[in-house]
């Protein structure tokens, strides 16, 4: 049995480690300690304000860089797209001021805004292809043909661009008698939704991937239908622009680089990875000028971009008098 001298003596070395541990500590923490600790604080603190000081330079660059080119613009722009019909495209998620500020360089290029088609959450969900199917199968005209390989967004894109886009000038601005139902079909359908006038064809489209890649398990299968849509929309006018803003990191749900990692859709549709900012949104009109002569590009700041912006082509100089007479 432990008796009463057990504990004490027990507690008389509990008091005595401490007492131990207080005196060896407080002759750690003498000036050497407490030196190095504060020359390692201010240092911390001088580093921050200097990359607090970095930062602000950088905003105020940033700022003054976007108010020069948005000054700039309709000179940047100007006479780039005259005589074509865009149609503007919004995926689930997209952004409402991107697509309005880039609605108004391309209308200052030259173009008309033929209308815009917001594409539903419902139209990418994967449960629903069997809905997209449907009516793909009961509206499309009898001498649409798909491939074996098309998947339920490959047939939809194909019916709509149908209805909405051609690479006939001659055919712009005219609605396709054809695919007159297809329209009202998917909104009854709660698929998407229109303003404007889109049944009257656009030449080329501009669509807009959301703000921020998808997430979850169907992140890669919806940013893969976003693709399908481009590509369908580029195949049946004279191009199509995939503009957002860039991906932080890589993800699957990134509609922009999905375009990209699939090479035979990015030989055909472009990528602007730089539409939130005002240098992107020329970089759009500049892209759709490109696809016009038939060419594509990858453009940006994100992963998979080859450059800012397409080869910038001049006026050839106008000739002068060189004899004199």
């Amino acid at each position: 049995m432990i008796d009463f001298r057990y504990h004490l003596v027990s507690i008389v070395a509990i008091f005595l480690a401490l007492a131990v541990g207080i005196v060896l500590g407080t002759t750690l923490l003498q000036d050497p300690a407490i030196d190095l600790a504060k020359r390692t604080s201010d240092e911390l603190t001088n580093t921050n304000n200097g990359l607090r000081a970095d930062l602000d330079i950088l905003r105020g660059r940033e700022a003054g860089n976007d108010a020069f080119v948005t000054a700039q613009t309709p000179e940047l722009v100007s006479g780039a797209l005259v005589g074509q019909r865009v149609l503007l495209i919004e995926s689930p998620g997209s952004s409402t001021a991107v697509r309005e500020a880039t609605q108004q360089v391309i209308v200052q290029s030259g173009a008309e805004v033929s209308g815009r088609l917001t594409l539903a959450e419902k139209f990418l969900d994967p449960a629903g292809k069997g809905v997209l199917d449907g009516l793909v199968n009961q509206l499309k005209p009898a001498n649409m043909i798909f491939p074996a390989t098309a998947t339920s967004w490959d047939r939809a894109a194909s019916l709509l661009a149908a209805s909405l886009m051609t690479n006939d000038p001659a055919q712009a601005n005219t609605p396709n008698a054809a695919t007159g139902d297809v329209l009202s079909a998917f909104e009854t359908g709660g698929l998407l939704s229109t303003d404007g006038d889109p049944a009257k064809r656009a030449t080329l489209a501009v669509m807009f991937a959301p703000e921020k890649p998808y997430e979850g398990e169907s992140a890669e299968v919806q940013a893969e239908a976003l693709a399908s849509v481009a590509d369908g929309f580029d195949a049946t006018g004279k191009g199509t622009v995939l503009a957002g803003a860039a991906a932080p990191t890589t993800v699957t749900g990134d509609a922009i680089s999905s375009v990209r990692d699939e090479s035979e859709i990015s030989r055909r549709v472009s990528t602007v990875d730089t539409a939130d900012m005002p240098a992107g949104r020329v970089v759009i009109v500049y892209a759709l000028r490109e696809q016009l002569a038939g060419r594509a590009g990858q453009y940006g700041v994100g992963k998979g971009a080859s450059a800012m912006l397409p080869p910038v082509t001049s006026a050839s100089p106008t000739p002068t008098n060189q004899s004199g007479s």
